[in-house]
């Protein structure tokens, strides 16, 4: 049985914590160190997702520039070409794109509305039950 993105949603709910490309960079890190998260996603004056910021993008620019400056709006150091996905993409797929792009958060769209976000943890706990039922169905038709 193939496994997709809204397997993880229903599971996981999605919900999904955002702030405005406009935001500074010290409410980014407020709220990833608040709701204990490596992603944001970014979002425009449209509400539409501008890009992601991520833990990763923040010690980027610190390695670059080490008095950042926490006044900054996160537009500055924010990754725009943000890898999405859609409900029915495949786990499968999931784990190739984060590989990719070196990537461990992928925000899930429908059409334009964001609808959810898919984290690396989320993807290796669903392909461990994945594991886990298939070993179950195994020992069934073993013990049948």
């Amino acid at each position: 049985m193939t496994m997709h993105v809204e397997t993880i949603l229903q599971a996981k709910g999605s919900l999904v914590y955002t702030l405005p490309e406009t935001a500074s960079l010290a409410d980014a890190v407020s709220l990833l160190n608040t709701h204990n998260i490596g992603a944001l996603v970014v979002t425009s004056a449209g509400d539409e997702v501008a890009g992601i910021l991520s833990e990763r993008d923040i010690v980027r620019q610190l390695g670059k520039e080490a008095a950042i400056s926490m006044v900054q709006p996160v537009s500055a150091i924010m990754t725009r070409s943000a890898v999405t996905c859609r409900r029915d993409t495949e786990i499968a797929e999931i784990m190739d794109l984060m590989t990719e792009h070196r990537v461990r958060h992928i925000p899930v769209m429908d059409g334009r509305q964001l609808v959810g976000i898919i984290s690396i943890g989320d993807v290796v706990k669903a392909k461990i039950e994945e594991i886990e039922q298939d070993a179950e169905a195994l020992r069934e038709y073993i013990a049948s």
